[in-house]
């Protein structure tokens, strides 16, 4: 599978202010580029910290990109994927609703009723991990079902975690003309952070759009592939 990884970000490298309030960092010509690389995807990914904090639908902006896809023999938008190690996700959410396939990845630790009750409102439910969910797991069993090429949109703790089990293969980061503060606010990356070995990083592309640059790298495995 191909992962690449979208984010927007102020120049201290804040998603969101310390109280996890989203903020429009980038503008139309950035959000027409962000439509156009879900285009592209078989899948978008989330964390249930976005859903929680956004309730996103994460279906494609512009019908043209949805007609070109059905076209081609594919779903008119990608499907959606939250990580969601303990099932909080509302069972009214709006990316629970019938625009696209839904996938929930749960750990264990996600009791069966609510399972079933994620199933129920339209989640088809996996289970990667046992406390918590397993990244590298995860992308397996959806690669399994047919994701080829998946789009990771956040919040920090799933891009780091990405990362960190080392299925990144590209980065983009727009970075908006402001400054957000706090030690508390999310960052690109959070979670436990790396302290020896990082993820290899090779600057591809920078392209100005609206008032803020669009940073491009290639992700290096391990192995050096």
């Amino acid at each position: 599978m191909y992962v690449v990884v979208n984010a927007a970000q102020s120049v201290d490298g804040k998603l969101a202010t310390r109280s996890r309030e989203q903020l429009r960092i980038s503008g139309p010509e950035d959000f027409d580029r962000v439509d156009r690389v879900r285009a592209a995807a078989d899948a978008v990914l989330v964390g249930v910290g976005t859903v929680l904090a956004d309730d996103p639908h994460l279906t494609l902006d512009e019908e043209d990109r949805r007609v070109e896809r059905l076209r081609a023999g594919r779903s008119g938008d990608p499907a959606r994927v939250v990580v969601d190690s303990t099932g909080r996700t509302p069972t009214d959410a709006r990316i629970l609703d019938d625009a696209a396939t839904t996938y929930l990845l749960v750990s264990e630790a996600t009791d069966r009723e609510r399972r079933e009750a994620l199933a129920d409102a339209g989640a088809e439910v996996i289970v990667a991990g046992e406390e918590r969910v397993d990244i590298g797991a995860g992308v397996e069993k959806l690669a399994d079902r047919g994701v080829d090429r998946l789009m990771v949109e956040g919040g920090g703790e799933v891009i780091f975690s990405c990362f960190e089990a080392g299925v990144v293969d590209e980065l983009h980061v727009y970075v908006g003309s402001m400054v957000v503060g706090g030690r508390d606010a999310p960052t690109l990356a959070d979670g436990s952070g790396f302290i020896e070995a990082f993820p290899d990083l090779t600057l591809t592309d920078v392209e100005r759009l609206d008032d803020g640059v669009v940073l491009s790298y290639d992700v290096e495995d391990d192995d050096g592939s």
